[in-house]
């Protein structure tokens, strides 16, 4: 397999570049490695802690998308790099019951790309690791998920007999994640008791309290969606609480700085991320944070093959201003590469322009029927405030357009009116 194009994680980015450039270069050209078989956008992982969303019906096979798209898939996670040589290593894998399914194996490569994404940063924080769910991968979605299905039939049990019980739903981190999660488990409380919870009351019964260290939530984006989220999130029943800097976690409960205990039947980490710990076992240059130190094109810095981006990057703007880690900062860095690629495998010399962030501002859902956000304008520093209906629309869009640059317009379109009727047959959120 030398002399193609090996790129390491089928995230959002990773995946529209090994999409794209399969389409444009042909069978035998890019190679994907993931240490999983389906993919998912990572975005919508709080729809499917809620329940809302079903795991097994929107992910996405990655040998699906390799036979569709042109490109090969090599199951496995990265576990070394011999960069002289040329060549990852890929991890055997094994089956839930350790027994060995592939084989540890080696990949050469002409140009390597990693796109691993990010896991959760707990900043040392006593029982966050064993304590709390981090939405990092569907698997951890899916455990909140049967973790509350389980905590609801126990209430449901206890009010049925006449006891007093409350299902306490605690999330540390007040980003996009948290808040989204926080505004789709209030409307997805309300859908529960249609199926079988009759004797709770989503009001009384599920508590859902988000804590935020910094002043306000959303700290990241402009104050005026900060003020509409937080008024959004207090109409809804949901305790907000900011400069709020959790010293604790119990299996039961959480604290805070101040000694304020919260009740907690189940916890969410939101609070922050950090790249991979392994990428600083690779022999690549790591900042602090660990993410892979790369220059202007990408680049990791002093490998002339090896590139990275993503989350896992710390990638400087020309503003000397470091990258966010956003969805649409990967979706951008992929066209970046995708340019780059196609013009050296059609003989022409490498783009000499850096990459260059572009800001298009945020948007965060509310569940299903409303989300608030901002856009940015033509000119830089002036955004647009918009919420409800029309804000929900163009968050849908997100999500519409990561699918067609996987699978096309015209199969993103089938899929979309399929997945409309199959839930008009089916409950409103998965209840097993």
């Amino acid at each position: 397999m030398q002399g193609n194009i090996v790129i390491v994680g089928g995230g959002a980015g990773g995946l529209e570049l090994a999409c794209k450039l399969g389409r444009r270069l042909g069978p035998g050209k890019v190679t994907l490695v993931d240490s999983r078989l389906t993919h998912i956008w990572k975005p919508s992982l709080h729809e499917v802690a809620a329940g809302t969303l079903d795991l097994h019906q929107e992910g996405l096979s990655y040998q699906m998308l390799a036979h569709d798209n042109g490109f090969s898939f090599v199951y496995g996670a990265l576990s070394a790099l011999d960069a002289a040589g040329k060549r990852i290593t890929v991890s055997a894998v094994l089956d839930a019951g350790g027994e060995q399914v592939l084989p540890e194996r080696q990949l050469g490569y002409a140009s390597l790309v990693i796109a691993v994404g990010s896991t959760s940063n707990h900043f040392g924080v006593p029982g966050a690791r064993e304590y709390s769910i981090s939405l990092n991968a569907p698997e951890d979605a899916e455990r909140f998920r049967l973790g509350l299905l389980k905590q609801l039939a126990r209430a449901e049990s206890r009010r049925a007999e006449g006891e007093q019980a409350v299902v306490n739903v605690v999330i540390i981190g007040a980003g996009a994640t948290g808040v989204e999660l926080a505004a789709e488990l209030r409307e997805a409380s309300s859908v529960y008791t249609s199926y079988g919870f009759q004797h709770l009351n989503p009001a009384r019964d599920v508590r859902l309290t988000l804590l935020e260290g910094a002043p306000r939530i959303l700290a990241p984006l402009p104050e005026r969606v900060s003020a509409a989220a937080h008024k959004l999130l207090e109409e809804r029943g949901v305790t907000v609480v900011t400069a709020c800097r959790v010293t604790q976690i119990e299996p039961h409960q959480v604290t805070d700085k101040e000694g304020n205990v919260y009740p907690s039947s189940l916890c969410v980490w939101a609070a922050g991320i950090k790249a991979p710990p392994f990428l600083a076992e690779l022999g690549l240059p790591v900042n602090k944070g660990g993410q892979i130190e790369v220059d202007g094109q990408l680049r990791v810095k002093g490998m002339a093959n090896i590139f990275a981006f993503g989350d896992c990057a710390a990638c400087i703007d020309k503003d000397g201003e470091a990258v966010p880690p956003r969805a649409q900062a990967a979706h951008q860095q992929a066209d970046y590469l995708l340019t780059r690629f196609v013009r050296l495998a059609r003989g022409k010399p490498a783009p000499e322009q850096a990459y260059d962030y572009v800001d298009y501002g945020s948007l965060v859902s509310f569940g299903h029927r409303s989300s608030v956000g901002s856009l940015m304008g033509s000119l830089k520093g002036i955004s647009f405030f918009v919420d409800g209906f029309f804000a929900r629309m163009m968050y849908a869009s997100l999500h519409l357009m990561h699918h067609a640059a996987v699978l096309g317009p015209v199969r993103t379109a089938v899929l979309a009116i399929a997945r409309f009727l199959i839930r008009r047959s089916k409950p409103l959120v998965k209840l097993h």
